[in-house]
């Protein structure tokens, strides 16, 4: 009896004491993206609040790529700020309080329509230029084309050149493996045709196990013969398998045509102190014309990049047959168009000091939110280089100097790029080196949205021993109830505050269902 009374009280101790980690309810949060642009952006937003406020929430992330443009609206300035102050004026009386979110980092296109330059820069070493009637256009060296593949699955029939798929539930790829030169710029093409297809073609290229190529094709469920293209550096890599296919099944047709590979050339070339342009023992201006390409960053419109198109030549009036060794920097391209900004180039922190001080006069909040997240390109251009620091340190330095920017208010960030358990670790995509340590230029005072639901509990520990207040970021359009899982981990901790309805798709139908679960 004495033992059963003895559990029954050390029971209720540790439920006692996991209660007690909440001693007031956990705050609601609501992500919510907006363009304050429109005219009709508030009409769109105040029934979402207001059903937001009704439910309990008593926080709003709001994040609109203007933050990065707030000098640069034009005529459309007098609307957006007075939209700005319609939120504001909204806000106060729900009681919803407004934590804006700014420092492009990761997802950097929108601070890159300043300057497209300050992209992150892949370096291409030495490509071979050869002049021609007064034009130094690049020659292969060594020439790569596909010949025959190195293995095909069995599900696809595939006849020279033309691979078609049909209903399917395992992998359908073509392999080649191929000899490249280190530090070389490759596009890839292929024509692609659908009816009905309901997979996802790719194009995949492997060195070791380091993914080169982290483009999306952008292939429609039914389409005619459609030209895709892909472009990727091999950096250290003097061989890449390439796959042309699909992982994991597919219903209805898929064909594949006149795939082909190419060593290219001065394809968006990135024109910045730390991204030089040279061609060895020749002097740009004076030997040759300089070297600019004009759809760099540009097309459809500043801050977005093109996988493909023609690149430039070299002018010249070098004797024909001069051979040119040239070495210049392109950005990486990833899935849908995400470019990273180079976080060593100063210009770089200027706009974010810039940004920062913006944002502050536009809403002179209480709080602020650093969108460092998913960082994947950093530490190949001579601005990162010379600084002779692993990509952890680099990135330290970086959130270290944006919070500061951001003194007097409370600062919370994205938790992955300062996770050990998530993508704080080596070789993450693109970037060179290792990611750990970054979390050292967060001041414990920096409260981390943490969004690392599968591996929640080393997550959540990892910030809290680091004596870091913690946010939930949840629902990612999953179920509500998912959030249930959330909650169990996060009791094992202290410092959890809250919790935010974290929708990417724009789907606020759940908003009261999630806070219900919340608060059971």
């Amino acid at each position: 009896m004495r033992i059963v009374v003895r559990m029954a009280v050390l029971m209720f101790s540790i439920l006692s004491g996991q209660r007690a980690l909440w001693a007031e309810p956990l705050e609601l949060w609501l992500y919510y993206p907006v363009n304050f642009q429109p005219k009709e952006s508030i009409a769109k937003l105040e029934p979402i609040w207001r059903r937001a406020a009704k439910a309990g929430y008593t926080k709003v992330l709001l994040a609109d790529s203007k933050f990065a443009k707030l000098g640069d609206l034009g005529g459309m300035e007098r609307q957006y700020f007075g939209n700005v102050e319609k939120a504001k004026k909204l806000a106060e009386e729900l009681k919803l309080e407004l934590v804006p979110a700014m420092f492009d980092i990761g997802y950097s296109n929108n601070l890159l329509w300043h300057d497209p330059n300050l992209a992150e820069g892949l370096p291409v070493k030495d490509s071979l230029f050869v002049v021609e009637r007064g034009e130094a256009r690049l020659v292969a060296d060594p020439p790569v084309l596909f010949g025959k593949p190195t293995w095909v699955d069995e599900v696809v029939k595939i006849d020279g050149r033309l691979a078609t798929l049909r209903d399917f539930k395992e992998n359908a790829r073509i392999n080649y493996k191929l000899k490249v030169s280190p530090f070389r710029c490759y596009h890839i093409s292929a024509f692609i045709k659908t009816e009905e297809f309901s997979g996802d073609p790719h194009i995949s290229v492997l060195a070791g196990k380091q993914s080169l190529q982290h483009q999306n094709l952008g292939v429609k469920r039914t389409q005619d013969w459609t030209e895709h293209h892909v472009v990727f550096n091999s950096l250290d890599h003097d061989e890449v398998n390439i796959y042309l296919g699909v992982w994991g099944g597919g219903k209805g047709k898929l064909q594949w045509k006149a795939w082909n590979i190419e060593e290219v050339g001065l394809l968006n070339v990135l024109r910045r102190p730390g991204t030089p342009c040279v061609a060895k023992g020749y002097v740009e201006g004076k030997d040759y014309e300089p070297i600019v390409d004009p759809l760099m960053g540009n097309k459809p419109w500043k801050g977005e990049y093109t996988a493909w198109h023609e690149p430039p030549i070299i002018r010249t009036k070098l004797p024909d047959g001069t051979k040119l060794r040239v070495s210049w920097y392109h950005p990486a391209i990833i899935y849908d168009g995400q470019v990273s900004a180079c976080p060593s180039e100063p210009a770089t922190m200027e706009l974010l000091a810039d940004q920062a001080k913006r944002v502050e006069e536009a809403f002179a909040a209480k709080a602020y939110m650093m969108s460092h997240d998913e960082f994947r390109t950093m530490n190949w251009d001579e601005s990162c280089m010379k600084r002779k620091l692993d990509a952890g340190q680099i990135l330290a330095d970086n959130v270290r100097q944006c919070a500061k920017l951001l003194e007097g208010s409370r600062v919370y960030v994205w938790s992955d790029m300062f996770d050990p358990f998530h993508n704080a670790v080596k070789d993450y995509y693109l970037v060179r080196g290792d990611l750990s340590g970054s979390w050292e230029g967060l001041d414990p005072s920096v409260v981390i949205v943490n969004w690392n639901f599968g591996k929640r509990d080393q997550s959540l520990k990892f910030f809290a021993d680091r004596g870091h207040k913690q946010i939930i970021a949840g629902y990612y359009d999953a179920k509500p109830q998912q959030v249930k899982q959330w909650l169990e981990a996060a009791k094992k901790v202290k410092g959890v505050e809250g919790v935010m309805y974290t929708t990417w798709k724009g789907n606020f139908a759940d908003m009261e269902e999630f806070a219900r679960v919340v608060r059971e």
